[in-house]
């Protein structure tokens, strides 16, 4: 098994353990962690004796492993799982916003959604919930939007919390160069920042 390269680093498992490679696929983190992510912001989450921490890309353990779960930095922040409860870490491994959330993800356009009880809401640096607005669903924020699930279907929002392109969507993709990937009917196509498809529906 193997994971995409990431910040010059892939992750690779070699018997039971994982382990990090360099482009020309020669081990410089020796495999050792029974599981392992992508590096992010220079630091790269690896478990071990059933324990999350973060690795350095020289492999030396900055945090130490006593999270259940443990996703990726972005912003200077990082999900972590503790006492069934998510929460969010800086760099050094100090809790920032302490685990409350029954679910989190990434920080992107300084906003992350975030999981409490069984809807979905917005939070800011601080812990604060900013998008007041509960949803089914919440993605990270993309190029100023994210997709949210209300009613069954997607639509997306600005980081003021108002739908900008309306929830109509079967699934929706995050925004990537102007563009985000939807479906209705079985069938998928491209619509812009103004919800307009671009081109034909396909299956």
């Amino acid at each position: 098994a193997a994971y995409s390269f990431s910040e010059g680093l892939a992750a690779v498992k070699d018997g039971n353990k994982w382990g990090y490679i360099d482009k020309r696929g020669k081990t410089v983190i020796a495999a050792q962690y029974e599981d392992a992510g992508s590096f992010s912001s220079g630091l790269a989450a690896v478990q071990m004796n059933a324990k999350w921490g973060y690795i350095s890309k020289s492999g030396k353990l900055v945090i130490a492993p006593s999270f259940d779960s443990a996703a990726p930095f972005a912003e200077r922040l990082a999900a972590v799982k503790t006492g069934g409860l998510w929460g969010y870490i800086n760099k050094t491994g100090e809790l920032l916003i302490e685990p409350q959330f029954t679910d989190a993800r990434i920080f992107s356009h300084g906003l992350a959604p975030v999981k409490i009880g069984a809807v979905w809401t917005y939070v800011d640096k601080t812990g604060q919930i900013v998008i007041h607005t509960g949803y089914e669903e919440a993605s990270s924020f993309s190029e100023g939007l994210a997709a949210v699930k209300m009613g069954g279907r997607w639509g997306y929002i600005n980081s003021i919390g108002n739908i900008v392109i309306n929830v109509q969507f079967w699934e929706a993709q995050p925004f990537g160069e102007g563009l985000a990937a939807v479906s209705m009917y079985n069938k998928w196509g491209y619509i812009d920042k103004n919800g307009i498809f671009i081109g034909n529906l396909t299956n």
